[in-house]
């Protein structure tokens, strides 16, 4: 089990702080904020507006407090699209510390769902509610096949000089084969060497505007030309 404890971010929102590796599961400029930016917004919202239809298939990379999935969750019922999101952890967080998580409020349905995401079981599809169905694995990205095929990917890993591995030529090129034909990878990371190895496994390279005290972010889309 990980050494870790709770962290506020600058938008008041809470983050986990990982002492071995000495970093925060979000930016400390706000987690919320950069969800919503990266992870919603630069996907979900753009994929719709592109690409339209009202299903999706997410994938994230990182489980970790359950906020892109919850995030997601609330866009699918507003959006009033059915989403079947898939997300890998190997790492999964306590209960205990999940119900310290200041995400949604008591006493709510939002709550309720948010608490439904944490309390589903491991690498079974779960239905939340009529738009949102998630399925979580205990696992390794670097071990699991994937044979479905996703139109978004959220790429939440650690970032490259904590965690090398997931950033590597051979996880993004697994990332490339279960996109859909136009599907969208994006990340919170803008770093030259991430760049040159998504284009070198076949990605199309978007720079867009960083959430809250970053400059940039990456979206990468599949066969744009093809």
């Amino acid at each position: 089990m990980r050494d870790i404890e709770l962290k506020i971010t600058a938008d008041n929102s809470h983050t986990i702080f990982v002492k071995e590796l000495n970093e925060t599961y979000h930016s400390i400029n706000g987690a919320i904020n950069e969800s919503n930016h990266v992870f919603i917004k630069a996907g979900l919202t753009d994929y719709l507006a592109k690409n339209g239809g009202d299903h999706l298939n997410v994938f994230e990379v990182g489980f970790g407090t359950g906020l892109n999935s919850h995030l997601t969750n609330l866009f699918a019922q507003a959006n009033h699209i059915l989403v079947s999101y898939t997300s890998v952890e190997l790492y999964p967080l306590q209960m205990d510390l999940i119900s310290q998580l200041n995400y949604v409020e008591e006493n709510t349905k939002i709550a309720i769902e948010f608490y439904a995401l944490h309390h589903a079981e491991w690498n079974e599809m779960v239905k939340i509610n009529s738009n949102f169905k998630l399925k979580k694995l205990n696992n390794s990205l670097i071990n699991i096949s994937l044979n479905q095929e996703y139109d978004v990917i959220f790429f939440d890993a650690f970032a490259p000089d904590v965690q090398p591995e997931m950033w590597s030529k051979s996880i993004f090129e697994k990332m490339y084969h279960c996109l859909n034909h136009k599907g969208f990878l994006v990340t919170y990371c803008a770093k030259g060497i991430v760049k040159r190895t998504l284009k070198e496994v076949g990605f199309t390279i978007e720079n867009l505007p960083g959430s809250k005290g970053k400059r940039e972010m990456i979206r990468a889309i599949k066969n744009v030309d093809l």
